[in-house]
């Protein structure tokens, strides 16, 4: 072993015993939620409001508490600068914001990118650890490990980004799915002769999912006294899907004008049915190549197999 070997394995043992000893001394201190907790107890913060809203609660809310909080409370001015620096990198920020509104996550960039660079972090812990073993064992330079952990820190942060991307994406497909649903029930609460909000109030309260979220989030808003056209305008900045965002408009233009409501939502339901099974078409037809695969390099070797190779071993039998 040479000497920069025990040297990092040496400074690796004593982090690790140092960091053993600040929990232990965190975790025998008295927590102010242990002393003030029992007088507090069953009082809660959240409104009906926000409950009704289906509002999701920010990032790293400040009542935590015990040797994780400290933990994290230590650590955070450091977090705080490597995200200032990923988003002077990458940037981008108004992308990352509609995402997270998307994806139905708090609209905090800052807070994503904190959370990239913890990704980053522990793809850059795995690959020093590898890299260690790889060294104790003889294997590979200190250049090529420092660039094979910048790599998995990079390899982290983008992880987490298509992360983001995908839940954004997976969203987008259940509002979707959910829409022709929600449009029907929406109509045959107007037809019955509910107003639009009172509509949405029923709508909202008998249903869960994606897109019951979003319209809480405007009934939300309508109580606080915003108009509800103006809520279901926002509503359609909010969304990336075209159908959704034309029935947030035709709800805010059929207030504004007066025009039949039901009508309007029973053509938008049947015009998403119609949207959803071109598409099923469209994509049974695009995934013909891949049905043909098994049969073609599967069935048909494992039929011309049993074929043949009875007569084959017939003949075998029969040569002299």
């Amino acid at each position: 072993m040479s000497t920069l070997q025990g040297a990092l394995l040496g400074a690796m043992a004593g982090l690790g015993l140092v960091l053993v000893g600040a929990v232990l001394v965190m975790r025998g201190r008295t927590t102010l939620e242990s002393r003030v907790g029992p007088w507090l107890r069953g009082s809660s913060s959240e409104t009906a409001l926000v409950r009704s809203s289906g509002a999701v609660p920010v990032r790293g809310g400040a009542g935590a508490s015990g040797p994780g909080a400290a933990a994290a409370g230590i650590a955070a001015p450091l977090l705080q600068r490597a995200a200032d620096a990923v988003e002077a990198v990458l940037g981008g920020g108004a992308s990352v914001r509609r995402r997270l509104e998307r994806a139905g996550e708090p609209d905090d960039v800052h807070g994503f990118r904190v959370e990239q660079v913890q990704w980053g972090l522990v793809g850059f812990a795995v690959a020093v650890a590898w890299q260690t073993l790889g060294l104790l064992a003889g294997r590979g330079g200190l250049l090529s490990s420092l660039v094979v952990c910048a790599g998995a820190f990079a390899c982290g942060v983008i992880l987490r980004d298509r992360r983001l991307t995908q839940a954004a994406d997976a969203r987008d497909r259940a509002v979707l799915a959910e829409f022709p649903v929600i449009a029907e029930l929406l109509a045959l609460a107007v037809a019955s002769g509910e107003g639009p909000v009172a509509a949405l109030d029923r709508v909202v309260r008998r249903s869960h999912g994606a897109l019951s979220d979003e319209l809480a989030r405007v009934l939300a808003q309508t109580r606080t006294g915003t108009p509800v056209a103006r809520a279901f305008e926002a509503m359609a900045e909010r969304s990336a899907l075209p159908v959704v965002s034309q029935f947030a408009q035709g709800v805010a233009v059929s207030m504004d004008r007066g025009t039949p409501l039901a009508d309007v939502l029973h053509a938008q339901a049947a015009d998403v049915r119609e949207a959803g099974r071109r598409g099923l078409i469209e994509s049974a037809a695009r995934r013909e190549i891949y049905m043909l695969a098994p049969v073609v390099f599967l069935v048909l070797p494992v039929t011309v197999l049993f074929a043949f190779l009875p007569g084959v071993v017939g003949l075998r039998l029969v040569a002299p």
